[in-house]
């Protein structure tokens, strides 16, 4: 630890806050506990038992004894990171056992930290803890805050926080992070107070004899073997640490005396540590016996006991899969590109999703046509569980599913994941017939992404102004920008797709595909329809002859003549100042009823039209090559309100002007898939596809509509 020196006006030398390394902390989660407030239980409408909600005032800024820490504490709310307010509550800190939700978590002022939870959990914890809260019992909740950034204040220094002043010798937690909230039958202290789940000491260079006998232990009588584990211990307990440098006072040697002393509390956490290490060390030694290169790697690198458990399964008994592919589990982007080739994924799309090994190894005869079953016995042989030969049923499916669970309790989950794999082939899938469907929306809108669902105003400047002849004086006349406002908001749009038990029995990976197929075409779809709908319902007027966009009559049937009086209107646009936009128009967009005339006028430099006599005139085209024709079925579709077969529009390039608007979740433009389980009862695997997307109309100046009537 570094110490600096400084002095005050009269030349005394005092001491400084010191800074300590995340190394010289404490065990750094603080749980603050604090009676619950719940509120009065009133039944629903329909006579079910409402959901107690809760309220608890943390913290109210003060200092706070903690065990384990030599002098008190104080949590500096203004490094206090809240995160998000909706977390898991807890029932003793234990994450198995869920009995809810917190809704709110905030610092009110500069010395409150208060939160709000309901008790959502359907388990029996959450029942107990409704029943008991009815009766009046008095629970607490316990608020976990990790200690990040910590300042030692020496005796007699002084340091501001929550709005108070204070006075060493005590610690502030400048910087930290509220971790996790637990309902509990008996906190630290009936009022707002805190408790720490291990214990500070000062750091002892100890040597391994003097460990071995502050254990009760001599280390003339250990055995090899025994000195061999004990030696590891002590190394995972008191191995090198890369320390980080410390701003500390100009205290002199003798500060550190002053000090109490706690060996005795030093030597208590040691021996618990060498106890769990010991604990560690002899489980694996049990679980890995005869694989003496797994047992030393494994305590080496501080693997735990169901880690070299499974390692050591695989080392002594590697189980071949049934089905037509033998050996060890292939790499799991080899079993992707092999599943997507053997459901008629051509190889030059699937070649370009994957690396040149990886295709070698898809394509290798042995990793021909890989289905369900195959992917299930990768997985058993990837765990070391044991696949059940005969016919493919119920024992298949739990075998892989346990294998499943094995690799995560193992933290192997990302080596080889059975839902990760499915989950990837299903987005790709989803990707290629999402891209397959023909998209009007987004080509003529303008794109943007937001970060949270609600409602929202993009606020577009134009200038209101132009350039005038500067007089003698020389002085410019400044130009201001005025602003419009459009709306938005996201909704979600998707669905549920499952893996059966009897699609896995039947081997078929073709019907689970192909919805996921039908999910990317459905999510396309779900866009296109939204944004078609919009434009067709004509909110608030945006195509209307007051705003300079829209004309109707018979002269403005689909031709030269109706075309060149759109895009004069189109053209005529003025901003606030009556001036004109100069924005032109890029793209002509026409019910399919329109499609083949549209895109004549678009290739053809001649046309014939008649005359009122049905006598044939040749003419040239005046609008050949303008704009980029888009025929849309939907602005013809009877299923959709204000279509017609006779209208069509002019765009402007949305990059320039956009007449509409899509926003994007976080600019997620794809819909999205993820894998869960099935509910107990099924015995199955599903996954959700979703979209998180919001169409709107922005600038009217940015197209404009002929109703096109003959």
């Amino acid at each position: 630890m570094k110490r600096q020196r400084r002095k005050t006006k009269r030349g005394r030398v005092t001491a400084a806050p010191t800074i300590l390394a995340n190394e010289a902390l404490p065990s750094r989660v603080i749980a603050m506990s604090a009676p619950i407030t719940f509120a009065p239980l009133v039944a629903s409408a329909d006579g079910a038992e409402a959901m107690p909600r809760l309220s608890v005032v943390a913290y109210t800024g003060v200092q706070m004894q903690i065990a384990g820490w030599w002098h008190p504490v104080v949590i500096d709310l203004a490094g206090l990171r809240v995160g998000a307010a909706s977390r898991p509550l807890l029932r003793e800190h234990d994450a198995l056992r869920v009995v809810g939700h917190t809704s709110d978590i905030r610092v009110e002022g500069v010395d409150r930290v208060v939160l709000d939870g309901v008790v959502s959990g359907t388990g029996p914890d959450a029942a107990e803890i409704r029943a008991a809260a009815r009766n009046g019992f008095p629970w607490q909740a316990s608020v976990g805050v990790a200690a990040e950034r910590v300042e030692f204040l020496k005796p007699g220094a002084t340091a501001s926080a929550n709005g108070r002043t204070f006075t060493g010798p005590l610690y502030i937690a400048r910087a930290s992070l509220l971790r996790e909230v637990s309902i509990v039958a008996l906190g630290a202290d009936d009022s707002t107070t805190a408790r720490l789940a291990a214990s500070r000491g000062k750091e002892h260079h100890m040597t391994f004899e003097q460990w071995l006998a502050s254990l009760g232990l001599d280390p003339q009588t250990i055995d090899a073997s025994q000195r061999t584990n004990l030696q590891a211990a002590f190394a995972a307990i008191h191995g090198p640490k890369q320390t980080t440098a410390v701003t500390a006072s100009a205290a002199t040697a003798d500060d550190d005396a002053n000090e109490p002393d706690h060996s005795a509390e030093i030597v208590a956490r040691i021996r618990r540590d060498a106890a769990a290490e010991s604990a560690r060390i002899a489980g694996i030694q049990a679980k890995a016996a005869g694989h003496p290169e797994i047992i030393a790697k494994a305590i080496a690198e501080g693997w735990t006991v169901d880690k070299a458990e499974l390692e050591a399964t695989r080392a002594s008994r590697p189980i071949a899969p049934t089905g037509h592919v033998g050996g060890a589990a292939p790499a799991p982007a080899a079993i992707e590109a092999s599943m997507l080739l053997s459901i008629g994924v051509d190889q030059a799309t699937v070649g370009r999703w994957y690396d040149q090994p990886t295709m070698e190894a898809a394509t290798d005869r042995r990793m021909r046509n890989v289905g369900l079953h195959e992917l299930f016995s990768f997985a058993a042989a990837a765990a070391g569980v044991h696949m059940p030969s005969g016919r493919f049923g119920d024992d298949h499916i739990r075998a892989a599913f346990e294998a499943e669970r094995r690799l995560i309790q193992a933290q192997q989950f990302s080596t080889f994941s059975l839902s990760g794999i499915l989950s990837n082939i299903a987005n790709k899938t989803l990707l290629a017939a999402f891209l397959a469907v023909e998209r009007v929306a987004e080509r003529l809108s303008h794109v943007r992404s937001t970060s949270d669902f609600k409602a929202f105003t993009t606020h577009r400047l134009t200038p209101d102004g132009r350039f005038e002849e500067v007089g003698p004086d020389g002085e410019l006349k400044l130009a201001s920008l005025k602003g419009s406002d459009y709306a938005n908001q996201l909704k979600t749009r998707g669905r549920v797709i499952a893996l059966t038990r009897q699609a896995m029995i039947n081997d078929d990976l073709g019907a689970f595909t192909e919805i996921a197929a039908h999910l990317g075409r459905a999510g396309a779809l779900a866009l296109e329809r939204a944004w078609h709908l919009l434009l067709l319902s004509n909110p608030g007027s945006f195509f209307a002859t007051g705003n300079g966009n829209y004309i109707e009559g018979a002269a403005t049937a689909f031709g030269i003549g109706g075309l060149t009086t759109l895009e004069q209107k189109f053209r005529d646009q003025v901003d606030a100042a009556g001036e004109p936009i100069m924005v032109s128009p890029k793209f002509l967009l026409v019910p399919t009823s329109l499609a083949v005339p549209a895109q004549q006028i678009f290739a053809e430099t001649r046309v014939n039209e008649t005359t009122t006599t049905n006598a044939a005139k040749p003419a040239n085209n005046p609008h050949a090559g303008k704009w980029t024709p888009i025929a849309s079925p939907w602005l013809n579709s009877q299923a959709l309100p204000g279509s017609s077969a006779l209208a069509y529009y002019l765009f402007a390039d949305p990059a320039d002007v956009g007449a509409m608007q899509i926003a994007f979740l976080n600019g997620q433009r794809i819909p999205t898939i993820e894998g869960g389980s099935t509910d107990f009862t099924t015995l199955g695997m599903q996954w959700r596809g979703y979209w998180d997307f919001g169409v709107a109309m922005q600038d009217h100046r940015g197209a404009a509509k002929s109703k096109g009537e003959a």
